[in-house]
């Protein structure tokens, strides 16, 4: 049995690790099988990652953490988590090989996912003009034409914010009406670069990963079933994401907006010894250094619980801790477990 278990290898997971892991505890990340660094592993260029001031590739940012983790001594295992109980002192974690795997603590960030239009050019052009994220994207854009597919407050926000951008930015909605808040509508109708595309829906993109870039995108008629071309070199597409939440269902609390709920600004779930950090308690954010600020959270928190277990519950997991004497994240210790210093 293990003090700690990390699911999930985004920002937030492997941030979790690397401070659970300097401070003694030993973990264990499981990443998953296909989709091991989260999102970041779908994009190009990462600008806003502070420590970059040249920006850096997102599978890269990746790498440096998943290395970073594994440095102070992070187990990781590329495998998909099938089921898990975290409802006893003593949490199980099953892997698609049939593994089980025990631990006194686990830290949950497994993230969430972008939904999409379900169109065979999605992920060919991922990172080269279609994107999920005008906040991470959107400066590639400047005088640019792109459009924003979506219909609610999150694809107003998209528009707008690429207003900053890129010199005319189409909104393209399914129906005639919108789901946005009406103060967030009004925002987008009064921007002179939006134009509102009714009644519409993206049959098709257009580009070259290796060369162009998106280039543009066939539009279909939702009534009449007519299409139409439209040049853009940008594709933002705004309709929702899915926090990976599944397998926590009947075990962990959702939110209304069906991210897992945790106590105030605090890591802590209704579970004892359970913990969550990243996309997965955020649907507000979802940046990768707000994610990796989380796991910080949830490692500390994790950390702290582990400490305040009695003796002889320690000791099934790393045979010789004495009650309270758990390490501070950033400190080291000698041969005897001696806490010397403190980073």
């Amino acid at each position: 049995m293990r003090q700690m278990i990390i699911i999930g290898s985004g920002p937030a997971g492997y941030t979790a690790a690397v401070y659970a892991a300097r401070a003694e505890l030993q973990p264990l990340l499981i990443a998953s099988s296909v989709e091991a660094g989260g999102e970041l592993m779908n994009t190009t260029d990462v600008e806003n990652f502070p420590g970059f001031p040249d920006g850096i590739m997102g599978p890269d940012l990746m790498e440096k953490m998943r290395a970073q983790a594994e440095r102070f001594g992070t187990e990781v295992v590329y495998d998909d988590v099938t089921s898990v109980d975290l409802t006893g002192e003593v949490k199980r974690v099953t892997l698609g090989s049939g593994t089980v795997h025990e631990a006194l603590s686990v830290i949950v960030a497994t993230g969430s996912a972008y939904r999409k239009l379900g169109l065979p050019e999605e992920d060919r052009l991922s990172g080269y003009g279609v994107s999920w994220c005008a906040t991470c994207d959107g400066a590639f854009f400047r005088k640019k034409t792109v459009a924003v597919v979506g219909g609610g407050d999150s694809a107003m926000e998209e528009a707008n914010f690429l207003t900053r951008f890129a010199d005319k930015v189409y909104l393209i909605h399914r129906r005639d009406t919108l789901r946005a808040s009406k103060i967030m509508q009004q925002r987008a109708f009064d921007n002179p670069k939006i134009e509102f595309l009714w009644n519409s829906e993206v049959a098709s993109i257009a580009g070259d990963p290796e060369t162009t870039g998106v280039t543009g995108i066939t539009l279909r008629d939702t009534v009449t079933g007519a299409e139409r071309g439209l040049e853009l070199t940008g594709l933002f597409i705004a309709v929702g994401n899915d926090p990976r939440v599944h397998l926590f269902h009947k075990q962990l609390e959702l939110t209304v907006e069906g991210t897992l709920a945790v106590d105030g600004r605090s890591s802590r779930t209704n579970l004892s010894g359970v913990f969550a950090a990243g996309d997965v308690i955020d649907p507000t954010y979802r940046q990768a250094v707000t994610a990796a600020g989380s796991g910080t959270v949830a490692a500390l928190d994790a950390e702290h619980f582990l400490a305040s277990l009695p003796a002889d519950v320690l000791e099934s997991a790393t045979g010789s801790v004495e009650p309270g004497s758990a390490p501070v994240a950033g400190s080291t210790v000698d041969a005897d477990g001696e806490l010397v210093g403190q980073a």
